[in-house]
């Protein structure tokens, strides 16, 4: 094997390794929003949405340069260069900070019942929802692996290789924060954080994401620890 099949390799590890870091954010939103419907389809909701999701980011990919336009001036406010890419991050932080507190709101103004006690959303809004907000991560995540790899082909296998692990895990994400009504609420709280850290970036304040990671982890141990407390409480 040659020097340049091992940077290949190299090259096509690192990429699947960040496009499955980046795509916790996405797998924790699916969870959220397929959460709604009915059990039978949650299911297929998944898949059609990280199947159109995966179309959607190879479409992206063979647009590279457009995405690399995004990075350029649009206009001026003040002495502040408004780009492509700050307002697809402005929206959607905007877009995870009102879906989130909204649901948490709903989950608080229940009592703390299930979300779920008003009419069920449309299949086909709730792929919708998927694929907006996949498209906002992609672009972020897209951008970065064109810088880390200029091979279109490189980039396109650890794409798919990082939605279809995705799509393997993400049933057993999405049951497990679905059952657990304080992890849900967790989720949410996470999101918030993401739709901050979006929006933050729009406005080119970056918030290192090892930040958010972190707290998530600290955040997740700290209620794993709750719930073998609880669980210990409750047996004989």
């Amino acid at each position: 094997m040659d020097l340049h099949h091992v940077d290949l390799i190299v090259s096509l590890l690192t990429l699947t390794a960040m496009e499955i870091v980046l795509g916790i954010d996405n797998i924790v939103f699916l969870s959220i929003v397929v959460g709604k419907l009915p059990k039978e389809q949650q299911r297929s909701g998944r898949t059609i949405g990280l199947v159109a999701a995966l179309g959607f980011r190879i479409v992206l990919l063979f647009t590279v340069s457009w995405l690399a336009s995004l990075t350029n001036g649009l206009f001026q406010v003040g002495n502040f260069t408004v780009t492509g890419r700050d307002l697809i991050m402005l929206g959607g932080g905007l877009f995870l900070i009102a879906k989130s507190t909204s649901e948490i709101h709903h989950k608080m103004e229940d009592g703390g019942t299930d979300l779920d006690t008003g009419p069920s959303p449309s299949f086909f809004n709730v792929i919708l929802q998927v694929i907006i907000l996949d498209i906002i991560f992609s672009v972020d995540s897209i951008i970065t692996a064109i810088g880390l790899s200029g091979n279109l082909m490189v980039m396109v296998l650890a794409v798919v290789i990082s939605l279809l692990i995705m799509l393997v895990f993400s049933g057993k994400v999405s049951d497990f924060i679905n059952e657990h009504p304080t992890m849900k609420i967790l989720a949410l709280s996470f999101l918030i954080m993401i739709g901050v850290m979006l929006f933050a970036d729009g406005l080119h304040f970056h918030i290192p994401k090892g930040y958010i990671y972190f707290s998530m982890a600290f955040s997740l141990l700290v209620e794993f620890i709750n719930m073998r407390i609880r669980k210990a409480n409750q047996s004989p």
